[in-house]
């Protein structure tokens, strides 16, 4: 799928965003989630993941631990400073198996969970469930306060 832009994929279950500076990724992504019955807005590069944050917040961010020349880790660490409220989300990261240090990295940027590229679809799925059913997610949408809008924090 060259020259994919970011897209937007509505449905029913939760939102999710997508950012990964591979066309295969993405479109594997998105297919998998359309066809599960999530939104998903897919994103190709770091700059248009922070327009996204910065209009709405997703319930589940999915994220290369490289996203281009950047760091996808590093980018989400420091807009959890920025974005109120996007340290709650949860985030599960991908990333190709030659990455040294893959996973401590993602961890370390507050991932629930890592996934090595290519993936399993049913393996991404699962995860995609478990992370939505975190805990804190689920009592933030029993009490009504999941947060609709990023609130932008300049620092």
């Amino acid at each position: 799928m060259k020259g994919l832009t970011n897209i937007r994929i509505d449905s029913a279950k939760a939102t999710i965003l997508c950012v990964d500076d591979d066309a295969d990724t993405i479109s594997q992504l998105a297919h998998t989630l359309l066809h599960a019955g999530f939104a998903c807005e897919c994103c190709h590069d770091a700059d248009a993941a922070r327009r996204s944050l910065h209009r709405y917040l997703p319930d589940l961010i999915i994220a290369g631990v490289e996203i281009g020349s950047e760091s996808g880790c590093q980018l989400f660490r420091k807009l959890q400073d920025r974005i109120e409220h996007l340290g709650e989300v949860p985030m599960i990261f991908l990333s190709d198996a030659g990455i040294p240090d893959a996973v401590r990295q993602a961890h370390a940027a507050g991932a629930a969970y890592y996934l090595s590229k290519p993936f399993d679809p049913n393996v991404l799925l699962e995860l995609v469930d478990k992370a939505l059913w975190m805990p804190h997610i689920v009592r933030n949408r029993v009490r009504g306060r999941r947060p609709t809008g990023a609130a932008y924090i300049d620092r």
